[in-house]
């Protein structure tokens, strides 16, 4: 195979890691829970002993790889692979890139994990062929990958493209950041459902309402399932989440000029639905040229996005 590439996914409950070619097609990938106790101490050790049992099992040896790329959520700092803080991990202060450069002994590159979900739709996605690009993920939160020119915007200190924790509302909703009325409370997964939550009791009529009498709690699946199924209410909550997801688009467009804004992430499974209605809001509030210079798609890659982008790091960077 050559130089094969290593791409790392660390996600809150599992880290993918895949074997990619220079082409950028997955040779091998699988999957390893994430140990988040102890503060994520175990999880470096995790990865390289499962790395070292795989090319093991496939007969290869790591001189056959040039290199590791690894995406995390929270702050770091790309540069030097620090971690400032990894909520859902543990980690807080923590050295990734020393760490498992030490424990696997080859070249690691660190990344933000919505920044190379935004490398991987780039280079094999939704996102082919554009230099200029917004990823969005909607998930649990909402991340955000910005490039430009080919190349992650990172800012002063790495904080660019936390498009999750722009304000889109003045209201209660707290973040997990510690603000009040980012964009992740009303557009992620999460957000969804407590939107529906607060005027829940308020309509009775809803297949919302009869879900969490069921089930005892409701999902952002189960609310675009109702706007497919004709429930109000549901719509409702759906188009306000639409709302807010296009008013951040469109300033984020206004501030970047991008080719392509590509929505990703356990929501954006909505497909033409969620599409749709970002689209509109997204022309409502942005210039006339901003709006016909930008195509919006849904992301195409799916969990694999992550470790193509790891690998399209240690293609280009290493």
């Amino acid at each position: 195979m050559g130089e094969g590439l290593l791409g790392i996914d660390v996600g809150g409950t599992a880290i993918k890691i895949a074997i990619v070619s220079q082409n950028g097609e997955i040779v091998s990938k699988w999957e390893i829970p994430t140990n988040t106790s102890d503060a994520g101490k175990h999880i470096v050790k995790d990865i390289s002993v499962s790395i070292d049992s795989k090319l093991q099992e496939l007969g290869e040896t790591k001189s056959n790889f040039k290199g590791i790329g690894i995406g995390a959520p929270g702050f770091i700092h790309a540069r030097t692979g620090f971690i400032y803080e990894a909520i859902n991990i543990g980690w807080k202060n923590f050295d990734l890139k020393s760490q498992l450069k030490d424990a696997i002994n080859l070249p690691v590159i660190v990344e933000n994990d919505a920044n190379i979900a935004a490398l991987g739709e780039m280079w094999k996605g939704a996102g082919y062929g554009c230099k200029d690009l917004v990823c969005i993920t909607l998930g649990t939160g909402v991340g955000g990958g910005v490039i430009v020119n080919g190349e992650i915007v990172h800012g002063s200190n790495g904080m660019a493209g936390e498009i999750g924790h722009i304000t889109v509302i003045d209201n209660d909703y707290p973040c997990n950041c510690g603000k009040k009325g980012c964009l992740e409370t009303v557009a992620s997964a999460t957000g969804i459902v407590m939107l529906a939550m607060k005027d829940l009791t308020k309509h009775p009529e809803s297949i919302l309402y009869k879900n969490y009498s069921d089930y005892g709690f409701i999902t952002a699946k189960m609310v675009v399932e109702g706007v497919r199924d004709g429930d109000d209410f549901a719509a409702e909550i759906f188009d306000k989440a639409c709302y807010y997801l296009g008013l951040a688009i469109a300033n984020i467009a206004t501030t970047i000029n991008p080719r392509k804004i590509v929505l990703g992430g356990g929501v954006s499974k909505a497909g033409d639905l969620l599409l749709n209605s970002v689209s509109l809001y997204f022309k409502q509030f942005s210039l006339p040229r901003i709006y016909e210079a930008t195509d919006l798609a849904i992301a195409s890659l799916g969990n694999n996005a992550g470790v193509i982008g790891g690998a399209w790091l240690v293609k280009n960077n290493l």
